[in-house]
This record gives C-alpha cells, sequence and structure tokens, in this order.
C-alpha cells in the first residue's frame, strides 16, 4: 500500500509539471527535495522503518553499583539514627534482595542490583526484625499495636504524607518475599515479622485484601508452625482493622475450611488433628464478634439444611399414580445411596462439628442461642437419615455433638432414643459370625462395608459408644427433678438389652450403667 501511494505522488508531480510549468519550477528553486522523491526512496525508507521493530537495539546498560557489607552496616547505623536517605537505601536493597534472581523484563539497571548471600541474608534478616519499629518512629506511630482509628488519624499529618509510603514499600516487598518463597521456616519467620506491622494494612485496602487471601492459603495449606502463625496475623487483622476486614476473614476462613475437609472414606489421625486445629481457629475467629459472625453462620448453617432436605425428598424420578409404574420407576437402593452420599461426606460432617464449636462457644450470647435449635434439627435429621449399622459411626458423631449443645445451652435434648433404637439392631444383640476384626475407631470412619459390621470389634465399639454417650446424656440431668421419668424408659431397654445379650463383658457394662443411674 506504501509503494502505491508512492508510486500516485510521482504521477501527480508528473502532472504539476504539465499543467503549471511555472510553479513547478517554483517548486525546482525552493523545494527541490520534493521534487527528488521517487518510490524507490519510500520502499527503503519503510524498510528501514521496519527494522528496528523486529530485531530491535540493545542500548547500553548502566553501570551496575554492587552492595557490600560496609554500605549495608552505614545504611542500618543511619536507619537507626532515623535517617531518612538510609532508611530508603536500605528498603531499596530490601526490594532488591525480595525480587533476588528475577527477570525484571527491561534493560533499566537499579541503583544497587549485585549482593552476596552474606549480604542478602544481612538485609533480610535487618529489615524484618527492625524496620516495623524503626519506620513507627519516623511517622510518629505507637510504638505497638494500634488501631484503625489511630491511622486515619495518622494519614493526616505531615510525617505520613512526607514518608508514609515507605510503610507501603515495605509490606509490598514482603509480602512478595511470602508468596514467592518455598522455604516454610522462611515464609513463617516474614510472616511473624509482617504481623507487627498488620494495623497500618488499614491505609492501603488493596494490599489488605492481597495480605488477607495470601494468609489463608499459608493457614489452610502450610505446615509446621506456618498455619498457627498465619491464623494469628488474620486474628490481629480482624480485631485492629475492624469490621470490614473481619467480614472478608469470615468468609475467606470458613471456605479454606472447606476445601481441607474434602477427604476418602476414612481419615488418618494426623489428618484428623489438622483438621481440628483448622476447626479450632475457625472458632476462634467466629468468637470474636459473635454479632458479625451470626449473620454468617445463620446463611452457612442454612445451607447445610438445603443439602440435608434435598437428601430427604430425593426419591428418585417422579412417578404417576399407576402403581406398576411406581414400581417400576422405584429408585434402586444404589440411587438413594448416592443422595445420601451428599450428606454423609466428611466435608458436610466436619462443618456440622465445627457449627457445634461455635454455637457451644458462643452460647453466652444471646444473639446467637437461636442458631442452636435448626442446628440441633439438622444433626438430629443426619442421624435418623440412614438407620443401617453400617452408618452407626455418624450416629455416634451426631449423638455427641448433641450432648455438647445440650450441656452449652442448658437446653434438654432427646438424644436416648438415637442410642437406644442401635441395641435393638439384630447386629448388636446377636452373636457376630464375622470373626474377632480390626480394632474400629468410630471417629476415623464414617461407614464401615458389610463384612466389618459382622465382626466382634465393630460391635464391641458401637456398644461401648452407646454406653458411654448415654451416661453422659443422663449425667448431664442427674440433679432435675425430672430425672426419674426421663431415666425410666432408658431403663427399662437397657434391662432387656441386659437379657438378651450373651457375652458377658456387655452384660456386666449394661450393668454398671443400670446402677449409676
Amino acid at each position: 500500500s506504501s509503494k502505491k501511494k508512492a508510486k500516485q505522488h510521482v504521477d501527480q508531480l508528473k502532472r504539476l509539471q504539465e499543467k503549471d510549468p511555472e510553479f513547478f519550477k517554483y517548486l525546482e528553486e525552493c523545494d527541490k527535495e520534493l521534487l527528488e522523491f521517487n518510490d524507490d526512496d519510500i520502499a527503503d525508507d519503510q524498510e528501514s522503518d521496519e527494522e528496528p521493530k523486529s530485531v530491535p537495539k540493545e542500548e547500553p546498560k548502566e553501570s551496575v553499583k554492587p552492595i557490600t557489607m560496609e554500605m549495608v552496616d552505614s545504611w542500618c547505623k543511619g536507619a537507626e539514627d532515623g535517617k531518612i536517605g538510609s532508611i530508603r537505601s536500605i528498603l531499596q536493597a530490601f526490594r532488591r534482595a525480595c525480587h533476588y534472581g528475577e527477570d525484571s523484563g527491561d534493560n533499566s539497571a537499579p541503583k544497587f542490583s549485585v549482593m552476596s548471600g552474606s549480604v542478602l541474608d544481612k538485609v533480610m534478616h535487618y529489615v524484618l526484625k527492625n524496620m516495623d519499629s524503626i519506620l513507627r518512629q519516623l511517622l510518629g506511630a505507637p510504638s505497638s499495636g494500634g488501631k484503625k482509628e489511630k491511622i486515619s488519624e495518622l494519614m493526616m499529618t505531615n510525617s505520613w504524607k512526607r514518608n508514609g509510603n515507605l510503610m507501603r514499600v515495605y509490606l509490598v516487598n514482603a509480602l512478595h518475599m511470602i508468596t514467592e518463597m518455598t522455604d516454610d521456616q522462611m515464609i513463617a519467620f516474614t510472616i511473624l515479622r509482617v504481623r507487627a506491622s498488620a494495623v497500618f494494612l488499614a491505609a492501603f485496602p488493596s494490599l489488605l485484601r492481597k495480605y488477607v487471601k495470601t494468609l489463608l492459603y499459608t493457614w489452610a495449606r502450610g505446615r509446621g508452625a506456618m498455619p498457627f502463625i498465619s491464623f494469628l496475623f488474620l486474628r490481629d487483622l480482624c480485631v485492629q482493622v475492624g469490621p470490614d476486614c473481619l467480614d472478608t476473614c469470615l468468609k475467606g476462613i470458613y471456605k479454606a475450611y472447606l476445601v481441607n475437609c474434602k477427604l476418602s472414606k476414612s481419615i488418618s489421625g494426623s489428618k484428623l488433628q489438622h483438621i481440628q486445629f483448622l476447626g479450632n481457629c475457625v472458632k476462634e475467629l467466629y468468637i470474636l464478634d459473635p454479632q458479625s459472625a451470626y449473620q454468617h453462620a445463620f446463611v452457612f448453617i442454612r445451607q447445610l439444611a438445603v443439602i440435608l432436605r434435598g437428601a430427604l425428598t430425593e426419591r428418585g424420578p417422579k412417578t404417576s399414580k399407576d402403581k406398576k409404574q411406581k414400581e417400576r420407576n422405584k429408585p434402586t437402593n444404589k440411587q438413594l445411596e448416592k443422595s445420601y452420599q451428599k450428606v454423609y461426606d466428611w466435608q458436610f460432617i466436619f462443618c456440622l462439628e465445627l457449627w457445634t464449636g461455635v454455637v457451644c462457644g458462643c452460647s453466652s450470647e444471646e444473639n446467637f442461642r437461636p442458631l442452636a435449635y435448626p442446628l440441633t434439627q439438622i444433626i438430629h435429621g443426619v442421624a435418623c437419615l440412614v438407620p443401617s449399622a453400617r452408618y452407626f459411626p455418624v450416629r455416634i458423631r451426631c449423638v455427641k455433638m448433641l450432648n455438647c449443645i445440650a450441656e452449652a445451652t442448658g437446653t434438654f435434648i432427646p438424644v436416648s432414643s438415637l442410642l437406644l433404637d442401635m441395641l435393638e439392631m439384630k447386629e448388636l444383640r446377636g452373636r457376630p459370625d464375622g470373626g474377632v476384626g480390626k480394632a474400629v475407631n468410630m471417629f476415623n470412619v464414617k461407614q464401615v462395608d458389610k463384612k466389618m459390621v459382622k465382626t466382634r470389634a465393630f460391635q464391641e465399639a458401637c456398644i461401648y459408644s452407646v454406653v458411654d454417650e448415654l451416661a453422659k446424656h443422663l449425667a448431664q440431668w442427674s440433679y432435675s427433678v425430672a430425672f426419674i421419668e426421663m431415666s425410666f424408659l432408658p431403663l427399662v431397654q437397657l434391662r432387656n438389652f441386659c437379657k438378651t445379650i450373651k457375652a458377658d463383658r456387655f452384660r456386666k457394662e449394661m450393668k454398671d450403667l443400670i446402677h449409676q443411674v
């Protein structure tokens, strides 16, 4: 297209010479370069213009100034004396250390770039250990802690307007270090040191959101001390920054907890311990502000109720009034079991235990107590969903949760029927024909296979669990005036069980419980 335009321009000049020779002569005298134009020159110019685009020329780099240990020592001394230049230099070195080994993507060389391993280590440790106190002194902030209101006042001062960006530089590069490093101990150390400056994130909302997202990840996925230190940082943010950060943390920490609860049928002891730790952290965060936590807890508990209702009402495809068609379209056991698995899932069970702990922890708060009733209904519904011996471990867990709610709220919850119904099952009354079997931990499994149900170990674990939970339930009301009436039916069923059971060890266990009641 450029060649065509050049040719057209040459033709225009020829026509101009024929039509107006006087004006053409004037151009020869005044602007001779215009008349010497030709399309070959344009083609050459176009090629020369495109050449730098395809093969960019390298610009000469500026000289790189290495950072020495003497320079770092002088900056550290100057920073402790409050010299702005030294603080800026050590923060610039800290930035280079955090981005060490990364490709900058451009040819501009920083003022300070090259440093040895010992210098890098010195810069990192000095900034992480001392920069919070140095910047607090420089900005006129409290020596430790603080609240969002104090930071809002500080942002109006001249010292913040002049030097407030230094705090942002420190926090931004520390966050980059947390997200890019792979060593768990170093990440934990960095989070621990930056935690002292948590309140200053109130001045940088976008940076605050990035910190919350990163801390939730290190809390949920970290190992060693990292989850605990990350949680302490999150808790400080909720306390110091206020409701805006608290709402974000409450939503985020629950979602992160859900991700960790996706497990298979059985669960190892270490994984169970880790999930219990995460659950305790969630409870701690929700108990900080029960009024704000109530809204979130109500929504999440309602989600569990919707899932349970779906499992209770799901009965396969819709049927007509014709009885034969009803029989034909009757859902199979596999279809029903699939619908129940949404409830009998580790994620659902751990969520129930989590909200049980939260409700028990906030039982003294009048605004939070109303959640105990719907949660109790959900737990009771889960316990009764599938009255099969294979799901006895889930029922035992549900009874344990109900006992906790009853004790914390001082409310009577009829759990004895859930336990005594188990004793009526043939798997617990008859002689097991599956041999001794392996020992069963009722809290490490949510269901057992058909072979395990027939073993003596499973029968023993179930009966002992029934005795323990029934004793806890009755002990809660042992000083109530209604205890005689409340314990009458359990005593009758326990005596009947003693008459039918043939194993002496089970009969002795039941007689001891009857005697105590």
